[in-house]
């Protein structure tokens, strides 16, 4: 038996809904990295029936929504995406001891991020442009602080240019991502900015574009 597969038996049997929940939810991540997603949404959903019984003045109800919210965005449900992503925002309404105390520590500060990011995933490119230049502007993402989170929404921005044919968005955020990567080390970053070079269609007759795909082949991406 796998360690999540033991920890959700554990938690059922203990009637622990807050951790079989999170077990739940971790099955679903693995789900996600081989790209089963409709599977993902399907425990997500019994995850979030779990979370419902569970502890109110937890997080984790609203950590399953944001999760869900990636899932819909796979499957291209725009609309199960916003309403996930709306049902995790609620976070906000939870007191500060509640979400920084326990040992589930989601408080929404990234919800920004992830709502532009999951709306690059549905093509919505407008609505991710905005949520993203939110993300940047918030002090936790300022030139200097997080170079794994800047990195990763700087290339989301890259990727909305690719997908709108634009090679001066794409060079101008790469760039920049690319030397969070470099800086930090970050493999997270390396591998989304790989993930990027599969969006450049087209424009990889830019040499500009071209280069940014050379510079982005020399990262480590372990």
């Amino acid at each position: 038996m796998s360690q999540i597969a033991l920890a959700a038996s554990v938690s059922k049997d203990a009637q622990a809904y807050d951790l079989w929940a999170c077990a739940l939810v971790r099955h679903a991540y693995v789900d996600m990295s081989e790209h089963r997603y409709r599977h993902a949404a399907q425990m997500l959903g019994a995850a979030e029936r779990l979370a419902g019984r569970g502890d109110r003045n937890l997080s984790t109800r609203h950590w399953v929504a944001s999760v869900q919210a990636e899932a819909y965005a796979a499957l291209g449900d725009l609309d199960a995406c916003e309403h996930a992503m709306e049902r995790a925002e609620a976070v906000r309404d939870l007191s500060a001891d509640s979400v920084n105390g326990g040992w589930l520590r989601f408080d929404g500060a990234r919800l920004a991020e992830e709502r532009g990011s999951r709306y690059v995933q549905l093509g919505r490119l407008d609505l991710a442009e905005e949520a993203l230049e939110r993300a940047l502007a918030q002090t936790a993402l300022a030139t200097g602080q997080s170079y794994r989170r800047r990195g990763a929404v700087l290339t989301d921005m890259a990727a909305i240019g690719a997908k709108r044919r634009d090679a001066d968005q794409v060079v101008a955020y790469g760039k920049e991502a690319i030397s969070l990567a470099r800086a930090s080390g970050s493999g997270y970053v390396a591998r989304r900015l790989q993930g990027l070079c599969d969006e450049f269609g087209p424009l990889r007759r830019d040499h500009r574009v071209a280069e940014l795909g050379a510079e982005i082949a020399t990262l480590n991406a372990p």
